[in-house]
């Protein structure tokens, strides 16, 4: 497999272009009750009944908590830029206010100069949806105090970090934090209610703004932005039924996001749509939600084909299907970063989240997982695309890692680049993993290629 446009030295992808693996605390780190942690709402969901596909939970995942060392020289050992991960907020503030654990965050600080010691930027998000139970006991995101407790967290961990820290993310996906978790509740903290789900989402763009004033008040010098998950919406058909549902269904998943961050307002579309069940917008919090960033994260695994009477199954399209049931569709991601580009005026961009999980299998220690490796490649040269056409971007990530605990689907579904082995915890390299390692090799040939011609050298 090769990527000649990619490979050589005509490489669309500038020479601080940042390339890198993610992951998320509750999906690896275990300890669910070690050194002060406090429950979050995913430690309190996984209890529940048939809400977790196997029902397993957290409290062991990959333990990345006690294996983060050994963790971290494997990601060196693929020749990464950065690494992106989360902080647990209940690790670090158990009640999600109140006493800090100086425990938990030391475990943080001790990851962050061990990526520096290791050459590697630190990429920290600081809301991967693991949100301290006690802040839901108050009502969540649907409490309007929750922004405040919020920005006080952020705050805490830039004080600590903030000057070796490269990037940090205030929220990743809140579209899934409000539509799954308050709307469908098919995810922590499993409410079922159109208007707390609004209400959820508005405050949890509000205290991204609010906390990236309040970091930038106290000096942080690291860069500021969100995670959105965002994809293509095209209709099944060609009926005005389906033009009209594609158009709900973009404005309620891709412009009630993009909207208020960069042209400060709610689309008009959706707001009549929700009615009563609208968020309430206090004077101020517009200007607020639309403050600067430096970057805008964009996680993207498929384009979503919509259908008015929910017909359309991703199986009947012709392409190739994830484990998850996902299409695979490169083209939308160049389609998606063009029109971000188009449409609003975004800073540059990152891929913070790519990646697809498919069944995997250990064959004499090996796992030739063709699917993701193929699935990685031609996203990599759909962003390069998108580069070619113009669209500023700074960066990609593979999600993820490790096979880790997977949400709802518990530890049924494998997204790693690295196999994961649940009883030894052994890791092992996938050859996906070591296809990505090869291909930062020559990209990083490609770049010493390039400032040598640049220099006349």
């Amino acid at each position: 497999m090769s990527l000649p446009t990619v490979f050589d030295s005509k490489s669309p992808f500038p020479a601080d272009f940042v390339w890198g693996v993610a992951t998320s605390a509750y999906q690896i780190e275990g300890a669910a009750a070690e050194d002060g942690k406090g429950p979050s709402i995913w430690d309190e969901f996984c209890r529940r009944p048939g809400v977790i596909a196997d029902d397993s939970n957290g409290d062991m995942a990959c333990d990345h908590y006690h294996r983060w060392e050994s963790d971290l020289e494997l990601i060196k050992g693929l020749g990464v830029d950065a690494y992106r991960f989360s902080v647990s907020w209940p690790r670090v503030r158990p009640g999600g206010a109140g006493a800090w654990n100086e425990k938990g965050l030391d475990f943080y600080e001790r990851l962050v100069d061990g990526l520096l010691a290791r050459g590697i930027q630190p990429y920290l998000t600081l809301n991967h949806w693991d949100l301290p139970a006690e802040l839901q006991a108050n009502g969540g995101w649907a409490n309007r105090d929750t922004v405040h407790r919020f920005v006080e967290y952020a705050s805490g961990v830039a004080r600590r970090m903030g000057n070796r820290v490269s990037a940090f993310t205030t929220h990743n996906e809140p579209w899934v934090i409000a539509t799954l978790g308050y709307d469908k509740g098919i995810f922590a903290p499993g409410v079922k209610s159109h208007a707390q789900a609004a209400q959820a989402a508005h405050h949890l763009l509000l205290s991204h703004g609010l906390a990236l004033q309040a970091l930038r008040a106290q000096g942080c010098k690291s860069r500021l932005g969100i995670v959105l998950n965002l994809s293509p919406l095209l209709p099944a058909t060609a009926s005005e039924a389906d033009h009209l549902k594609t158009r709900l269904e973009d404005g309620r998943s891709v412009r009630w996001y993009m909207d208020p961050l960069f042209k400060g307002s709610y689309p008009a579309d959706v707001l009549e749509f929700m009615g009563a069940d609208a968020p309430k917008v206090v004077p101020g919090d517009m200007a607020t939600i639309a403050t600067k960033m430096d970057f805008l994260g964009v996680n993207y695994y498929t384009r979503h084909i919509v259908s008015a009477n929910e017909t359309w199954d991703a199986h009947d399209s012709g392409y190739d299907v994830t484990d998850m049931g996902w299409e695979v569709y490169p083209e939308g991601l160049t389609d998606l970063l063009l029109r971000l580009h188009h449409d609003y005026p975004v800073p540059p961009m990152y891929v913070k989240e790519n990646g697809a999980a498919f069944k995997d299998e250990l064959d004499g220690g090996r796992i030739r997982d063709v699917q993701r490796t193929d699935y990685i490649a031609r996203h990599i040269e759909a962003v390069a695309e998108a580069i070619r056409r113009g669209v500023r971007m700074h960066g990609y990530m593979v999600w993820s890692l490790l096979d880790n605990f997977e949400w709802a689907s518990g530890y049924e579904k494998r997204f790693g680049i690295v196999h994961v082995d649940y009883e030894t915890q052994r890791r092992t390299l996938k050859d996906s993993a070591l296809w990505y390692r090869d291909f930062l090799q020559r990209q990083n040939a490609a770049r010493t290629q390039r400032s040598a011609q640049a220099i006349g050298v």
